[in-house]
């Protein structure tokens, strides 16, 4: 039975990244004959550590903690015959375990879903910046046996150190998320849903959000699903604590979800990740036309694509206005993401490339 490590920084259910892009497919794979292990480092309680500001003694115990686990894992990796490594196997600059990993004679598949080659520190760790290296992304592709990139912009980055690069997209589980009808009628709630790092985007777009506030008044509600509860006094907003465990019933109660997102290259590194969520409910979306956005929406087909606070403006208000306009926008998007953006659609050229690499290993 062929065995895979799936190596990454954090808990299960804990980092979007590794829940819709190993989580998701584990049970599958595992029906399709791959045993699995899978080597995590940050625990629920070095989170509230880890991500704040100062903790200088905690944050060392976790380094020493995790360094250990790694170093563990490094000496195990000869069982396996794959390593995957999700981002990155430590949160330093160094690329010691991933070159451990090779070097134990397990294949090595590297994916990512950002522009991770651009320097980006948690605001807890400001101060620790300097043990960041902006060049590992390129030494991990280069050093991989298969490069899974979340998009064609990434694939592209990649491509220019190691030419074994395929695209996955970040997809959905579209026997969890599906659609459940909300009322045509009564208020229209738009919704966005991400974390305290993305929530700076969802507050470029509150010009727009209060203009729309003061046009339709009570007819419309906003819900931001947070890690932190979110709140404006301006705004008719329900702030919701985020949960995987109610995910996709909070979600399931707005009328119309949001992506906005600034024009630059961290932005056209992202996956379209909180669009395809609304798309996968069945849900009419609007997201800021730039990056892999331009090619999940089809502008006015399965979803609008807005590149100004105007455009923003007039297309939020057509889907406030027309309830039938909602309706036909969120049946294409929910048809786009069963059939391009799906576990279904994926999880067997995943198994494909699994075998391939095996196979090249013997």
């Amino acid at each position: 039975m062929p065995k895979i490590l799936f190596v990454a920084p954090h808990r299960p259910d804990r980092s979007p990244s590794q829940r819709y892009r190993i989580e998701q497919f584990l049970e599958f794979w595992s029906s399709k004959g791959f045993a699995y292990e899978y080597a995590w480092l940050i625990d629920s309680t070095d989170d509230s550590f880890f991500y704040a500001p100062g903790n200088w003694i905690a944050k060392g115990r976790i380094f020493i903690k995790s360094w250990l686990k790694r170093r563990y894992h490094v000496h195990h990796a000869h069982q396996f015959d794959i390593v995957f490594v999700q981002r990155e196997a430590f949160m330093t600059g160094s690329t010691r375990f991933e070159r451990g990993f090779k070097k134990a004679g397990a294949k090595l598949i590297f994916d990512f879903d950002d522009a991770i080659w651009q320097m980006d520190v948690s605001a807890g760790n400001r101060h620790l910046k300097w043990l960041k290296n902006p060049g590992k992304t390129a030494s991990l592709i280069a050093m991989a046996d298969l490069v899974i990139a979340g998009n064609e912009y990434l694939a592209e980055y990649a491509r220019h150190h190691n030419p074994k690069v395929v695209v996955i997209p970040t997809v959905i589980d579209t026997d969890l998320y599906t659609p459940i009808a909300t009322e045509l009628t009564g208020k229209i709630i738009i919704g966005w849903t991400g974390s305290h790092t993305t929530i700076v985007h969802m507050q470029q777009a509150l010009p727009v959000l209060k203009q729309l506030q003061q046009k339709y008044g009570n007819r419309i509600g906003f819900k931001v699903i947070s890690d932190h509860v979110f709140t404006d006094p301006e705004l008719d907003v329900e702030g919701i604590i985020w949960s995987s465990a109610r995910e996709v019933e909070d979600l399931s109660g707005i009328h119309i979800g949001i992506m906005p997102m600034p024009d630059n290259e961290w932005s056209r590194g992202k996956c379209g990740f909180k669009g395809l969520q609304y798309m996968g409910l069945g849900k009419a979306v609007v997201l800021t036309n730039v990056g892999v956005n331009s090619e999940i929406i089809e502008d006015g087909v399965n979803g609008f694509l807005a590149s100004s606070p105007d455009e923003w403006l007039t297309k939020l208000s057509a889907l406030i206005d027309d309830a039938d306009l909602r309706l036909r926008i969120g049946k294409a998007a929910r048809k786009t993401v069963e059939e391009r953006y799906s576990v279904n659609a994926w999880r067997d050229f995943y198994i494909d490339k699994f075998n391939t690499l095996i196979t090249d290993k013997q």
